[in-house]
């Protein structure tokens, strides 16, 4: 009897959401599918929902247990959202990961600083160059992007061709990097059809065609010409096109140009060595930069989003290496904020504002555009590919959603496929074959741990609830010696009656301890019991909070 094969599709991140993109395709017998991974992003947490994580990434569990079978891990580019989890997940899955020459440079600093071997790490040129990897043969195609080289892959299975679309924008002058050919993707349909198309979906929503990279230059070199004072722009570190164009502004209006920030040095350093970026005008040092005149000098800095220890938010505090804004200098956000960053990013704009800086933002689309594909731009890549079906990745429901719909109304079948949700791709249209439980890990300091640990549930009822410590020592007797003592951290020192609270605390549980019974002092989880319930019942009622506790009882041994 023949062993019937099929072709699966999984998002375990990126999908249902903007950000942590990982992705898996499978083919072969059902549970025994050869498999590889594209992309292993993160993305960030926030103070509100993850206070004091430093990133968020994909659980992959599933992909782990499964290690054996899986042939490579594909990166299509360089941004965080791709890359990010790569050094910390790659341990789970030590396989051999291929990315282009841009992509692979950094990937490799990650890996230095992990302390992986950088060899596994294989740099692949682009269509027609083939990667073989079990029972799929993998091709990059570039893609314009806000990062250089960004690629879509071309993906053939015995079961059909898949094109999977990376993040990518309809731009033929993105000013770095390879731009948009059409005439390349009409043939790539044409030599083989295409049989699913996984496609970026987070513009759907934006319906006019989305604008080039090259259309910047003019309202930037003119805003930035008619500057009187100091002038700093901020913007992603990892757009080389920008970053290009705001020194090229900056050295056309006869003002010498400082880079503000490692990520950005070190992505420009990177764009240069690996070729993509060439003519990038001279730029000088922070310290020289501190003694040319204000109206000579221009600064281009990392913290687009409001990040607390980038340049921007430094700058907004105060002195930053020796520099200062003052009232006539001009702050340029050629950015746009990504949401949730709304709040930091205000705050940083006030307090340029109350310092008499002119600050300047993407309102109106003068001095930024978009990396992602909008909707007519959508629209021409599903005409130009003519899929049998389309899968959308690369966006929160909503988008998957309305990309389906769109899709639909050109007659392709489509599916919305989150997180965790296996697609059946082997037939004439997607089908969910199952559901898989997927969830995330947390970069909590220099430790991964699983969202469900309870860490930091914990972390957010202490910051809402404060904390109280109680501390008890009892004789051979099993009687106390001396008076309890309370510690509190978080709440208030006096409750509403005007008393200490910590004392109140302790009357209450060296009353109770007077009188308590042999056989609670005896047992350690009644005594802790019983004390938890009398300083929350205490804290309720002198300031309606109940505190997270932790009892201390301490026994002097029996000799």
């Amino acid at each position: 009897m023949s062993v019937k094969n099929r072709l699966i599709y999984l998002p375990l991140g990126g999908a249902g959401e903007i950000g942590m993109n990982t992705y898996v395709y499978g083919y072969g017998p059902e549970d025994r599918e050869r498999l590889i991974v594209v992309d292993l992003g993160v993305t960030f947490a926030d103070m509100d929902t993850t206070p004091g994580v430093d990133l968020i990434m994909a659980d992959i569990s599933w992909l782990e247990a499964r290690a054996d079978r899986i042939e490579a891990i594909f990166i299509t580019h360089a941004h965080e959202d791709h890359i990010g989890a790569l050094g910390h997940l790659w341990p789970k899955l030590k396989k051999r990961v291929y990315a282009r020459r841009f992509t692979a440079a950094i990937g490799r600093l990650k890996f230095e600083e992990q302390g992986h071997p950088t060899d596994v790490i294989h740099t692949v040129e682009p269509r027609p160059t083939v990667v073989e990897a079990g029972p799929f043969r993998v091709q990059f195609v570039p893609l314009a992007h806000s990062i250089p080289e960004s690629s879509a892959l071309i993906i053939d299975t015995p079961a059909g061709r898949i094109l999977h679309s990376g993040d990518f924008k309809l731009d033929p002058t993105p000013i770095v990097g390879e731009g948009w050919d059409e005439a390349a993707f009409r043939a790539i349909a044409d030599e083989t059809p295409i049989k699913a198309l996984m496609c970026d979906s987070t513009n759907v929503f934006s319906p006019h065609p989305g604008r080039s990279e090259a259309t910047l230059a003019d309202p930037i070199h003119g805003l930035i010409a008619n500057a009187g004072g100091m002038v700093v722009a901020t913007t992603f570190a990892s757009n080389v096109a920008r970053l290009k164009t705001l020194a090229e502004a900056g050295r056309a209006a006869g003002r010498s140009v400082c880079l503000l920030g490692r990520a950005m040095q070190r992505m420009v350093k990177v764009a240069q060595e690996t070729g993509v970026l060439t003519d990038f005008p001279n730029v000088i040092p922070s310290e020289q930069a501190a003694e040319v005149s204000r109206q000579n000098l221009m600064l281009i800095v990392t913290g687009s989003q409001g990040e607390r220890r980038a340049a921007t938010a430094q700058l907004s505090r105060g002195k930053y290496l020796g520099l200062e804004l003052k009232e006539g200098d001009l702050f340029l956000f050629s950015s746009k904020t990504i949401p949730g960053n709304e709040r930091d990013v205000l705050r940083i704009m006030n307090a340029f504002s109350e310092m008499g800086v002119d600050v300047v933002d993407d309102t109106g689309g003068r001095y930024h555009v978009s990396g992602h594909a909008n909707r007519p731009d959508l629209e021409l890549m599903h005409q130009v590919l003519r899929p049998q079906m389309l899968i959308p990745m690369h966006g929160e429901h909503r988008h998957l959603r309305e990309h389906v719909k769109l899709g639909e109304a050109r007659g392709i079948p489509g599916e919305i496929a989150t997180n965790g949700m296996m697609i059946d791709l082997t037939g004439d249209v997607p089908e969910v074959a199952e559901y898989i439980e997927t969830g995330r890990l947390y970069l909590d300091g220099s430790v991964l741990i699983g969202a469900m640990d309870g860490v930091i549930r914990d972390r957010i009822r202490m910051a809402l609830n404060g904390h109280a410590m109680v501390n008890v020592i009892l004789d051979e007797e099993d009687a106390p010696l001396g008076e309890a003592w309370v510690e509190l951290m978080g709440l208030p020192e006096v409750g509403k009656r005007g008393q200490g609270l910590a004392e109140l605390m302790e009357a209450e549980i060296t009353e109770f301890l007077d009188r308590a019974p042999a056989k609670v002092m005896r047992d350690d989880d009644k005594l802790d019991e019983a004390l938890r319930r009398i300083l929350r019942q205490v804290a309720v009622e002198e300031i309606g909070k109940k505190p997270e506790v932790t009892v201390v009882v301490s026994r002097l041994a029996v000799e």
